[in-house]
């Protein structure tokens, strides 16, 4: 099952969390009358942006299972990493593999994956006017985040339907107080954006405008990618370092030379 939805800016603006905004903007922290302010001038910019542009998300849930550390989504196999250390020596030493049933159990899981963006027109916007500019170019990256939160509350209640009853407020949605996760690629425990060539094999992220570079980063740069669990004990997570041993044994796993890997993953490595 594979899904492409398109979303009004002003169906999104509820889910916007204006935390990371204010972040952006070097606001945590100060008066609230310094970030009304701001966000007087974002509502501002919002309205316009939504008579001309729209966001755009694709989607699948997949039949998976792990083996190893490695899940199998589809046809497509995606090697993960697995922490080394963590504060408490006794574990776990945790990998996204570890909320898939495994092959051996000889039953299918589900995964999800997906992609969300923005129109590349807005990233293009405002370029003589620097406040203008950086103004959308911060609330691209917002809506991007945006679209994914409703795109997966969508999945966990419709599409996937894991959780049709859920009903929580959107304080609650941006707690992520849901059952299950949604990491996306280059954060903490899954580091590597050359995983979106992986997760393009399967939702085709070009059919919603978005291209990937060499190292798979994604252009325009306000996208988000990434898998969903549906484990009701699936937690986010931070790999942490790792060392030339696995290193090597991810090499391995993904097909590529341990060089390409080592510079995938160099500010993970802890040598």
């Amino acid at each position: 099952m594979m899904q492409r939805k398109d979303y009004a800016i002003n169906s999104l603006r509820p889910y916007i969390n204006w935390l990371y905004f204010y972040h952006a903007w070097g606001l945590s922290g100060k008066p609230q009358a310094e970030k009304d302010k701001m966000r007087k001038e974002a509502d501002r910019m919002l309205d316009v942006l939504d008579a001309r542009y729209k966001t755009h998300a694709v989607f699948g849930v997949f039949d998976a299972n792990s083996d190893g550390d490695d899940i199998i989504v589809g046809t497509v196999r995606m090697p993960m990493l697995r922490q080394q250390y963590v504060a408490d020596a006794s574990g776990p030493y945790l990998s996204l593999a570890d909320f898939v049933r495994p092959l051996s159990s000889g039953v299918k899981d589900k995964v999800g994956a997906f992609a969300t963006t923005v129109d590349t027109e807005m990233e293009h916007d405002y370029l003589k006017d620097d406040f203008k500019r950086m103004l959308v170019q911060t609330l691209a990256d917002r809506l991007a985040e945006a679209t994914a939160e409703v795109m997966h509350l969508e999945v966990r209640k419709t599409y996937w339907g894991y959780a049709p009853d859920e009903n929580l407020s959107i304080s609650e949605l941006l707690r992520e107080d849901f059952q299950g996760i949604r990491p996306a690629v280059g954060y903490p425990s899954m580091p590597d954006t050359s995983m979106n060539f992986l997760i393009d094999s399967l939702i085709d992220m070009k059919q919603i405008g978005i291209r990937l570079t060499e190292s798979g980063a994604m252009k325009p740069h306000a996208s988000v990618s990434g898998l969903m669990f549906a484990h009701p004990q699936a937690h986010y997570f931070d790999l942490g370092k790792i060392g030339e041993d696995q290193l090597r044994d991810y090499a391995r796993r993904r097909g590529i030379p341990v060089e390409l890997a080592r510079r995938f993953l160099a500010a993970r490595l802890q040598f």
